[in-house]
């Protein structure tokens, strides 16, 4: 168990975001003066998005 008040990181999200995510992420990034650029947050998400978009709905079945 963690200790009082400390925060955990690195899990994954349950809910791929979508390509209005990341472009609402972007948008509040870019207008607060924030690096939209390589390697940012925004660009990250924006490239979760694109795969999550392109990835293929369902896990094959196995014929075994």
């Amino acid at each position: 168990m963690p200790a009082k008040g400390a925060r955990t990181t690195g899990g994954a999200a349950k809910n791929a975001p979508t390509q209005s995510d990341t472009s609402r992420i972007q948008s509040t990034q870019a207008k607060s003066g924030n690096d939209t650029g390589k390697g940012s947050f925004p660009s990250r998400i924006q490239s979760a998005a694109a795969k999550a978009a392109n990835a293929p709905k369902g896990t094959p079945k196995s014929t075994k």
